[in-house]
């Protein structure tokens, strides 16, 4: 009796296998969750619009699929639901392993799904403004990573609300990301003039008449703010594109797209986002040795008043392995907001919640990011590891988690953001004085010395606030006794023995 029952057994998994169909079980699944890429003119480097095309690549699909690599969609599922998850169920994985080992039958062609419309070209649709980069830039086939800023004219003649801006790299394989900022100071196209090449260096200035208007980074797909929520564009505003890209192997040019969607409607109220580690952990110390399997650095930041959550987003580079970010509520439930267990450099994604996300006044956010420099991240692209610092280059590393949010009805949003600038200012005074902690007595004034020499770029025997690294510049100030914009040897000195003391 019981050979029989393994007999049936095997034999009903047998005819379930065979009963696995591309036409039926399978093409649901990959139009849904693959074709808007897989498809001509998109992103993805094979079309999976038939069964022919899917067949000839199905082992490959399974592997992908069963690993979690494809469809690219790196958040766990948490407290909140994403909109647009592509994420496969373990159902669906399932469904496509069997549909392989089973040969990869057609099935019935009767049963086969209508294809999904997809949107061709723009993402978003038809933009109300499309420009794009004045010039190709020429980026080579390799050498160090470039970061170079482009000015785009706008004319508009009056101020705007934008509600989306959608980025198409024309280069895709150097692209890496790009920041979206407008400037009505006229400083981008100086710079611009200034320079032979097409594009500059950077933005110099900062603060009034300038602003950010977001990114996109590889991977990342377009989204709307939500309703009620708008960046304000004023009037004869240039957009200014800070683009990074990353050689390829061989030279290209690229002239990439944007496109502007704008809205009539006022913004009721306005947003920002809470960054932690803020400015991508450049204040806090990322320093990972060479080996070190799980170097971590972790945050938090409590809110100051209610707020309404809309969309979660984390950077890092290579080495980046773990990111997360929770948030612990006033009654001790805590949520878990974003969770990327196996961090890709070449993936990043800002995750939209399908409903605002209230978080009451006291919720502490809490954030982690791990990093893996260790011979057995398949992603280190030192080989053998190195260590390892802050710094904007692929090679060096940066790391943080950011949530963006509005003030809920009757909060002030100035309580939020000035609450949040004194934590970037604490984070910088915090790292400085480990830093300094770490300095041993015997040997305080050789370190300083080299550190003055390696600092002081211009060799005019002072450390001017351009030449200051990022976990200096919140403290700068308050380093400078004589107000003079500058940092002499004494000064320095000073400020570490001050920092030593209070550290103590």
């Amino acid at each position: 009796m019981k050979k029989i029952l393994i007999v049936l057994a095997f034999t009903a998994l047998h005819i379930a296998a065979k009963e696995v169909t591309f036409t039926e079980h399978v093409a649901p699944i990959i139009f849904q969750n693959c074709t808007s890429c897989h498809r001509p003119g998109e992103s993805g480097p094979f079309k999976l619009m038939d069964y022919n095309d899917v067949s000839k690549r199905g082992k490959l699909i399974a592997r992908v699929t069963e690993d979690r690599v494809m469809p690219p969609w790196h958040a766990q599922k948490g407290s909140f639901k994403f909109h647009g998850d592509r994420s496969l169920s373990d159902a669906q994985i399932t469904t496509i392993s069997k549909w392989v080992e089973a040969d990869m039958p057609e099935g019935d062609p009767s049963k086969l799904p209508t294809m999904p419309r997809f949107v061709t070209g723009w993402q978003l649709g038809k933009p109300d403004l499309v420009v794009k980069m004045t010039e190709p830039f020429p980026v080579p086939a390799d050498g160090r990573d470039i970061y170079r800023s482009f000015v785009v004219p706008l004319d508009l003649p009056k101020d705007k609300w934008l509600k989306a801006i959608e980025f198409r790299p024309d280069a895709r394989t150097v692209v890496h990301h790009c920041l979206f900022s407008y400037d009505t100071t006229g400083e981008a196209r100086r710079l611009d003039k200034r320079e032979r090449s097409p594009g500059f260096r950077r933005m110099r200035r900062q603060g009034s008449g300038i602003g950010q208007l977001g990114g996109w980074a590889a991977g990342g797909q377009p989204n709307k703010l939500p309703e009620d929520l708008a960046w304000r564009l004023p009037r004869n505003a240039d957009l200014v594109l800070a683009m990074h890209y990353h050689p390829s192997g061989k030279p290209e040019k690229d002239q990439s797209s944007v496109g502007l969607y704008f809205t009539d409607q006022p913004p009721k109220t306005a947003f920002t986002g809470v960054q932690l580690p803020p400015v991508f952990g450049a204040l806090s110390g990322v320093d990972i040795p060479a080996g070190e399997k799980a170097f971590a650095i972790r945050d938090s930041f409590t809110l100051p008043i209610n707020v309404e959550a809309f969309a979660v987003s984390a950077h890092a580079h290579y080495l980046g392995k773990k990111l997360s970010m929770s948030a612990t509520l006033p009654n001790g439930k805590q949520l878990n907001l974003l969770n990327i267990p196996d961090w890709d450099f070449s993936w990043q994604e800002q995750y939209h919640f399908e409903e605002f996300i209230s978080l009451p006044k006291g919720t502490k956010l809490e954030s982690t990011v791990v990093w893996d420099n260790s011979s057995s991240n398949p992603n280190n692209p030192s080989v053998p590891p190195k260590r390892v610092r802050w710094g904007p280059e692929s090679e060096d590393e940066m790391g943080s988690l950011t949530l963006l949010c509005r003030p809920a009805e009757g909060e002030k949003f100035s309580t939020l953001t000035s609450l949040y600038r004194k934590h970037i200012s604490e984070t910088g005074v915090r790292t400085a004085r480990q830093r300094a902690g770490r300095i041993r007595e015997d040997n305080l004034d050789d370190r300083l010395n080299a550190f003055f020499k390696r600092t002081d770029r211009n060799g005019n025997g002072k450390i001017e606030i351009n030449e200051a690294p990022s976990w200096m510049k919140a403290s700068f100030d308050r380093s400078d006794t004589n107000r003079d914009k500058t940092l002499d040897f004494g000064e320095l000195k000073a400020a570490t023995e001050r920092l030593r003391n209070r550290n103590r």
